[in-house]
């Protein structure tokens, strides 16, 4: 309808003999306003030198007469064109509306377009390293970047999701440093960091085991290692399954290190450089004045995290020849990654074109963030724990509550995460889309009782109310969030649609026999439960039949 609109706005210009411009054509906030509007008029008056206002009335009556003599049956849809203050605004008919009702009874993945078909997308979040829990500041990464995966596949993307995990390291060498002293594997980390940081013997001895791990020489240390690694990687699976989370490929820094640092090695002189004891930098600001200088391969010869970045977008590649390969970081580590994407630009260039990186804030409770250095950790599962008190123990409603809480705002800036807002019943929470549709679901199980078929026949007089006005709207918001990468956009639209559907059902008896409008309001209300479903599933929220 938006493309229709915009033809017949520019069909009016040519017949008032105005030059086109670049006008924007959206939904007006406030549904009164009409359903969609537009600043032709307030554009095309900086050339034409008429009064915004004047120019607007003017557009307004030549589509009028359009609408009027036009045999088109899709511009009768639009029943009314006023100018307001320099805008155009138009409003739609009832009869279109009950149209788009039957199309979203008719579909049952209704909101599904092929705007992305043939694409293949690697989508990289969540990447929990070994020896560590996993702790609250997992969870951003694993919601926003499993929702962004989801988004993508309803826009008709191939989309595999990716984990790399920091199987090797400093920091496993402090962990098992810790566990061959017999530290719990829980609080294994955080002990070897302390001493790493406090005890100079320890430092050396922590060091040792690390390249012992690389070059996996000691038989002791190589099964302490491996032990270690499966009770992380089954304890992580067990959260995965609490989140709802599937990964299709798992890397780990073990596969990629070596390769890494062969790639580092062979392009010194080119885009590397040997530094002070040994080392290998790359010096991103001889490429980019705003970038710093990083050391790829450290002076005991062993790869950093930068050096094995570039051996896993090349495996990955390997592994799956993506389109594109999207990469959900938190935002503490932008500028790392910024150099990381200036080097790949020269060893890689064809990949980095393919690599967007997007970060986001910190997860905080209002006690501050979370370490995992000193074992001060909100770890996820106890998160949940202490949401499901808040609930009668209903895991998957403590899952809605907190991943909504992670997907209300535009990625980027840090939540501070308010238990008792999480749960609430009032609004702008995951619990009241799930009780939303639970609701709908009910009324369709009472008409079904009494014998009442949901119709999009509409009835005798009807005015068109909110609910219908947001209904439609759905598959818009779904090619936004794709074309944006922000899940934000549905989280507020399915709360603006539960909002107007619990009005309506707050006014209306919706089930009544003898009430020729009945069948129609049932069909509203089955037309939410769907859009309803198919949008909390994109937001990886469980939609319970009954609450």
């Amino acid at each position: 309808m938006q493309e229709k609109i915009r033809n017949s706005i520019e069909t009016a210009l040519r017949n008032l003999g105005i030059a086109s411009a670049d006008f924007t054509i959206g939904h007006p906030e406030d549904s009164k306003n009409g359903d969609f509007s537009t600043n032709v008029a307030m554009v095309a008056a900086k050339i034409s030198k008429i009064n915004p206002r004047d120019l607007a009335e003017k557009i307004a009556e030549e589509l009028r007469s359009d609408l009027k003599n036009s045999p088109r049956s899709d511009l009768l849809k639009i029943s009314k064109v006023e100018s307001a203050k320099g805008f155009i605004n138009f409003y739609l008919s009832p009869e279109f509306f009950a149209e788009k009702t039957e199309e979203i009874l008719k579909n049952e993945y209704f909101g599904k377009n092929k705007n992305l078909a043939g694409q293949k997308i690697m989508v990289e979040h969540t990447d929990p390293n070994p020896f560590k829990e996993f702790h609250v500041g997992h969870l951003m990464p694993n919601v926003i970047g499993s929702t962004i995966a989801r988004v993508l596949e309803w826009n008709g993307a191939e989309v595999r999701q990716a984990c790399y995990q920091g199987d090797v390291g400093l920091h496993v060498a402090k962990a098992v440093w810790a566990l061959k002293g017999g530290a719990d594997i829980k609080e294994a980390y955080a002990k070897g960091s302390k001493e790493f940081e406090e005890n100079e013997e320890s430092k050396k001895e922590i060091e040792e085991i690390n390249k012992k791990i690389y070059a996996k020489s000691d038989k002791d240390i190589n099964e302490i290692y491996r032990k270690g690694r499966t009770a992380s990687l089954d304890y992580f699976d067990s959260v995965y399954k609490k989140l709802g989370t599937r990964f299709d490929f798992f890397f780990f820094e073990s596969g990629v290190a070596g390769f890494g640092k062969e790639i580092v090695e062979k392009n010194v002189g080119q885009v590397f450089e040997k530094g002070e004891e040994g080392a290998i930098i790359f010096r991103g600001e001889k490429f980019d004045p705003t970038l710093h200088t990083r050391v790829f391969v450290n002076k005991e010869g062993l790869p950093t995290y930068e050096a094995k970045e570039l051996g896993l977008a090349q495996v990955k590649y390997e592994k799956y020849k993506y389109d594109q390969s999207v990469i959900i970081t938190g935002n503490e580590i932008n500028e790392y990654f910024r150099v990381l994407i200036c080097a790949m630009v020269q060893v890689f260039p064809k990949l980095a074109r393919k690599t967007l990186h997007f970060s986001h804030g910190m997860l905080r409770l209002p006690s501050g963030k979370m370490s995992s250095r000193t074992g001060e950790v909100i770890t996820a599962e106890s998160l949940i724990e202490e949401v499901k008190k808040k609930v009668k123990d209903n895991e998957s409603v403590a899952i809605a509550s907190i991943k909504y809480m992670i997907l209300r705002q535009a990625i980027g800036g840090d939540i501070i995460f308010d238990i008792e807002k999480s749960v609430s019943t009032e609004g702008d929470s995951g619990v009241y889309l799930q009780y939303s549709y639970a609701r709908a679901r009910s009324v369709l199980e009472k008409a079904k009782s009494e014998g009442i078929k949901p119709s999009a026949d509409l009835p005798s007089g009807w005015q068109t109310i909110e609910l219908e006005k947001l209904l439609y709207r759905f598959p818009e918001v779904v090619e936004l969030c794709a074309a944006e990468f922000a899940p934000h956009y549905l989280a507020k639209y399915l709360t603006d649609l539960a909002r107007a559907y619990n009005s309506f059902y707050g006014r209306e008896q919706i089930v009544k026999h003898n009430d020729p409008s009945s069948p129609y309001k049932v069909a509203l209300s089955q037309a939410l439960a769907r859009v309803m479903r198919n949008g909390l599933s994109i937001l990886g929220i469980p939609a319970p039949e009954r609450m």
